[in-house]
């Protein structure tokens, strides 16, 4: 019996059902998809592509340790997706097809046209839980709904997984046969993909034993100290960890069992740093299981309906300026290029340069969503989207909409010695650690600096006039 692996968002030996399920029916064969056009339809970005294609030869050379070949098919969109793999497998004699779910739209009707028309051929399809601590669907209100509030949806969480028996699985046993099917090439790019930077290579080397080196490092020295330091970003104070989430180079529950252990099995008390990350952990949680609850979340929809209303300014060149690093506010420059030149963005800059974006600018978050994907090498739909919809005030559990960051205070409290600002933007550096948060109209000129685009305060006063009015 030949069963196949389907690998998606799940590259990895450790912790990986379908492929330990697919090892354990027949002698397996693993499958990846390459779909360009879809790809550009989602905004995934050049370094994202480049990282996974890192990831995908770094995950051959792992599978042929277990004599499973990985072989690669090219379809331009997803929904090309359920003939190519059904002559795959028809090919290739395969009687049983083991995938781990996702939860997107385009995924789930992707995967609804595979499984049926693997059927109607005699094949059958199995999905298995792989990508989430908890299976999305299984935590619920007394009512029967996706929770829309984060804080009574981690106590949940929390409750369901203390008396969870799940321990991360191990790599299966490599398989006795060769394999008669040979492992295709990777491609070290695509048509019409820039490849990333040598900067970028190094700085993100994709390999699933780079994420568990990341993961043991941060346990040891950073995550203990994870409250004191996450919203610093001169500091490597956060796990660093995401791009290997997002493509599934490690799981969710391999994390959470480490955050367990170092924590002596307490799930909501103990070390603060350590259930800090643990809650980070259960807010991944959160969009993964809202992005699944609701749909529309895939489409480019707020979850508050009513936010659809809110008048967004058509303001190209404001838009333009933030994009370029332009806007004359520091650290708002200075995550945007941290995020073009690295294609990652600490998280804290995350939420003040999208709250700048939608409440200062009043730009609609759906653009800065979109420049997100473009860029990011972790760019992961559920928590890209219930980050902006978090800033903008417009999704579960925001921030409400009269909370808007002042961007100088945040760099003020989390940047105090312009550290993170002098070295993104080296042209201020010889500004005094007061003025280089927001520098006075003379130094602006000397070093050619612009001013700010918008006024912080008055724009303030707009933003929240443009959400009251909803009310």
């Amino acid at each position: 019996m030949t069963t196949l692996c389907w690998f998606r968002t799940d590259l990895r030996l450790n912790d990986q059902p379908a492929l330990t399920a697919a090892m354990a029916q027949g002698d397996a064969i693993g499958l990846f998809m390459i779909s360009p056009e879809q790809w550009r339809e989602h905004a995934d970005s050049p370094h994202k592509v480049d990282f996974w294609l890192r990831a995908l030869r770094a995950l051959s050379e792992s599978l042929g340790q277990l004599n499973v070949p990985l072989n690669i098919l090219t379809v331009p969109l997803w929904r090309d997706a359920p003939q190519a793999l059904l002559a795959f497998c028809q090919q290739h004699a395969v009687t049983q097809v083991h995938c781990n779910r996702e939860f997107g739209v385009n995924e789930r009707r992707r995967d609804r046209a595979s499984y049926t028309l693997l059927a109607e051929h005699g094949i059958s399809m199995v999905g298995h839980h792989g990508n989430t601590l908890l299976v999305p669907g299984s935590v619920k209100t007394g009512s029967d709904n996706y929770y829309r509030v984060f804080t009574p949806f981690s106590k949940a969480c929390r409750e369901k997984l203390r008396t969870a028996s799940y321990q991360p699985l191990p790599i299966p046993n490599a398989q006795t046969k060769k394999p008669r099917v040979q492992a295709d090439a990777i491609p070290d790019r695509l048509p019409g993909w820039t490849p990333s930077t040598q900067t970028i290579v190094c700085g993100w080397p994709a390999t699933e034993q780079t994420a568990l080196d990341r993961l043991a490092l941060f346990a040891d020295a950073r995550m203990e100290h994870y409250k004191r330091d996450r919203d610093y970003p001169a500091i490597a104070g956060t796990s660093t960890l995401s791009p290997y989430l997002a493509a599934g180079l490690i799981s969710a529950a391999q994390c959470w069992q480490q955050a367990l252990r170092l924590n002596h099995g307490e799930l909501g008390t103990g070390q603060e740093g350590i259930t800090t990350w643990m809650n980070e952990l259960l807010w991944r949680e959160f969009y993964q299981h809202l992005l699944h609850g609701y749909p529309t979340l895939s489409m480019h929809q707020p979850m508050r309906v009513e936010t659809n209303a809110v008048q967004w300014r058509e303001a190209p060149t404001d838009f333009e300026a933030w994009c370029q690093a332009k806007t004359g506010v520091p650290i708002v420059d200075a995550a945007m290029r941290q995020l073009v030149q690295t294609g990652w963005m600490h998280n804290r800059l995350r939420m003040v340069v999208a709250m700048y974006l939608t409440k200062n600018l009043l730009i609609d978050w759906r653009l800065g969503e979109r420049f997100f994907m473009q860029h990011l090498i972790d760019g992961e739909l559920a928590a890209n989207n219930g980050g902006w919809q978090w800033s903008a005030s417009t999704g579960a559990d925001s921030a409400p909409y009269f909370r808007v960051f002042n961007p100088i205070s945040q760099s003020e409290k989390f940047d105090p010695e312009g550290v993170f600002i002098r070295h993104w933007l080296p042209e201020l550096a010889s500004l005094s650690n007061k003025e280089i948060h927001d520098p006075t109209p003379v130094s602006r000129q000397a070093l050619n600096y612009p001013n700010q685009i918008v006024d912080l305060r008055s724009s303030r006063v707009r933003a929240i006039e443009a959400f009251s009015s909803l009310r």
